[in-house]
């Protein structure tokens, strides 16, 4: 018998029908003699629902503490759903939000972080045979005040539950049967991997991955908790995400990542003395506006140009900020392009092969795509490209790496 904790989300939920699915898989679990805590996000859409009535009453931006207490409410509605459909299915189970689980947090309202979590109540409801039905998302500071995770939250509730209780794993039960190689929707040769490293796995999503948020994936890799990715709709065994093994045969790359939502801004003919940097880049940072890749140039006339990448929903800002910083340190000029695409392998065996970054570089050479900016780890090369560039770029280097065959 073993400890699960199964997460589901807002797809897998996202009507009557689907929450009596659910029952009965974990119906089926129980049956089979597992314990089982579930974690649950708000029925599909119903979170942006929320949101835009906060902001459309508030006639702009709502207070925070607030806007926690509304998000959050969308949770309360599935955990009580979900467990009156097990109790139809003769499981016993009892519904508790964040609070009730007692899963402290800090007091940054919308992207709170968990401190701790008291496992008490839950371990004394698991050793009474019942299913503990999870409110994901969410906890409570130390104020008692209701705070939410922000993005990723519901993923993030769960594999904190799994390390709180040593569970033998965390299930992450989705609308996809696993992690691929590449977005199926790209490449139709994609391949669902049957296990993946924590590193690969925090790469693949901090890179444009979908499939998991990378403050799960980071989370689950500091515990060690087992973290499976695998389909509510379907049979099967998904995809492991582990620690790296030395019996594992790792391969060259495992994954290709792709992300769309991208710009990336130049400052020229800056001068290059010491601090310059932070003077371009703190405004931007001071506006929480996340900064990724970064390709500093050096001239000989002791001017260089500074180039950077954003999100694309905050290219603008981001331009604006800097208008009066150009002034400033007397750069000639800044701009900007706006439709750039980042596209990434990502694989542990890079670690022992060399040659992977030059074969990257000839395979979109030859399709003709021009690279304009590099950025390297220990396990993963990323370029931008020109967006119109994106997917033949992913399929060139899923063919390169033959990442079609098993």
């Amino acid at each position: 018998m073993a400890l699960i904790v199964q997460k589901y989300g807002g797809t897998s939920v996202g009507d009557l029908d689907r929450i009596s699915g659910v029952a009965q898989r974990v119906q089926r679990y129980r049956s089979e003699g597992h314990d089982v805590v579930v974690v649950v996000s708000a029925m599909s859409g119903e979170t942006n629902r929320l949101v835009g009535m906060g902001q459309e009453i508030a006639g702009g931006t709502p207070d925070p503490r607030e806007m926690d207490v509304l998000t959050s409410s969308g949770e309360q509605v599935t955990i009580a759903l979900l467990s009156i459909a097990l109790q139809r299915l003769r499981v016993a189970a009892r519904s508790l939000l964040g609070d009730q689980v007692a899963i402290r947090t800090d007091s940054a309202f919308g992207r709170a972080r968990i401190q701790n979590i008291d496992t008490e109540r839950l371990r004394g409801i698991l050793s009474q045979g019942v299913v503990p039905v999870v409110a994901g998302f969410q906890g409570v500071d130390e104020g008692g005040n209701v705070t939410t995770l922000g993005r990723g939250g519901s993923d993030t509730s769960a594999v904190a539950l799994a390390a709180a209780l040593s569970a033998d794993e965390c299930e992450i039960c989705t609308d996809v049967d696993g992690v691929y190689t590449t977005d199926p929707r790209l490449v139709e040769a994609a391949r669902r991997l049957d296990y993946i490293t924590f590193e690969e796995m925090l790469e693949l999503a901090s890179l444009g991955s979908k499939v998991l948020h990378p403050r799960s994936v980071e989370f689950a890799g500091r515990y060690r908790v087992p973290l499976r990715v695998m389909s509510t709709f379907e049979d099967g065994p998904g995809t492991l995400i582990t620690i790296e093994s030395e019996n594992m045969e790792q391969p060259l790359v495992s994954g290709i990542a792709h992300a769309r939502d991208e710009a990336k801004i130049t400052v020229a003919g800056v001068p290059d003395i010491p601090g310059i940097a932070s003077k371009i880049l703190g405004p931007v940072g001071n506006a929480n506006i996340e900064v990724d890749m970064i390709v500093q140039n050096t001239g000989a006339d002791g001017l260089t140009d500074f180039t950077f990448t954003v999100k694309r929903q905050d290219y603008e800002q981001a331009l604006e900020l800097l208008e009066p910083v150009v002034q400033e340190i007397g750069a000639r000029e800044i701009n900007g392009d706006n439709e750039i695409a980042k596209v990434s392998i990502v694989g542990v065996g890079m670690r022992s092969h060399a040659g992977v970054a030059t074969r990257t570089f000839d395979c979109l050479a030859s399709e003709n795509i021009n690279i304009q900016m590099i950025s390297t780890s220990e396990i993963k090369i990323s370029v931008v490209v020109a967006e119109k560039y994106m997917e033949l770029a992913v399929r060139a280097l899923h063919a390169e790496f033959d990442l079609q065959d098993a």
